[in-house]
């Protein structure tokens, strides 16, 4: 049987946890036929090599903090170690100090922590984009992870202005990358109880609303509908689809009440 993404090779920076939606986007591409490397940097590198070793194929572990200048640069020589090309690249990364930004602290969150928070989870889309693109030569898709920033929710605060500005980002990258034929979109996914949103303050206020108002209902330990539209995007079923955000959420984002 032919999987979704047979022959391609894609790059998942931002695994950590099992529990990640980067974890279970490697999973699925995996199990859809492609060749998978995966990324993080730090002392979370440790614990991205010993839950590289969960999934179906052990994949190649590279180090990589997209705030680092170096490290983007020597990206395209530590990918190309593994493979000649790259048809794809997931961006799963976002930050925000929980102790300063999130839970209801958006009048005082200081800049420092603010400009942190846009670097890491909105402006490292495009360095992520532009060091991966000489691997990208024939074509290909970028997919980031967003959660709905047109609204204001509940304890989130800061990190929504950071989704805002990812957001953003991809519109203006499918912009100037697409005459190199590379797309660009993110997958906006309902809460999940990820190891980053558990640093959330007040993240269960979200958790209850969605399982009232979601129409498919929603399940907050299931990452992998979220993968799936991840690897849809990643595949050759959409062609000429670039600037979107696709909602994986139940249905939430669409109802008013």
């Amino acid at each position: 049987m032919t999987g979704l993404l047979d022959g391609k090779t894609i790059l998942v920076a931002g695994v950590t946890m099992d529990s990640s939606i980067g974890f279970a986007t490697a999973k699925v591409a995996q199990e859809q036929g492609a060749t998978v490397l995966i990324s993080n940097f730090g002392r979370a590198l440790g614990i991205t090599r010993r839950i590289a070793k969960r999934l179906p194929s052990e994949p190649p572990v590279l180090e990589l903090d997209v705030t680092d200048p170096e490290h983007l640069a020597g990206l395209e020589a530590a990918v190309r170690e593994h493979t000649d090309h790259l048809d794809g690249v997931v961006h799963s990364i976002a930050y925000g100090n929980p102790e300063t930004l999130l839970g209801g602290k958006f009048l005082d969150g200081p800049w420092e922590d603010v400009a942190q928070a846009v670097q890491v989870s909105a402006y490292s889309l495009k360095s992520l984009a532009v060091a991966c693109r000489p691997l990208m030569s024939g074509g290909g898709s970028v997919v980031g992870l967003t959660f709905d920033a047109t609204t204001a929710w509940p304890a989130y605060d800061w990190m929504g202005v950071a989704k805002a500005g990812l957001e953003s980002t991809s519109r203006y990258l499918a912009r100037d990358l697409g005459p190199d034929g590379i797309r660009v979109n993110l997958v906006s996914a309902g809460p999940l109880r990820t190891l980053a949103a558990k640093a959330i303050p007040g993240f269960a206020e979200l958790e209850d609303m969605w399982s009232t108002r979601a129409p498919l209902g929603w399940d907050n330990t299931d990452q992998e509908p979220t993968a799936r539209a991840v690897c849809a995007l990643l595949s050759d079923f959409f062609p000429a689809t670039t600037g979107e955000i696709v909602h994986v959420d139940g249905g939430f984002h669409a109802m008013g009440a």
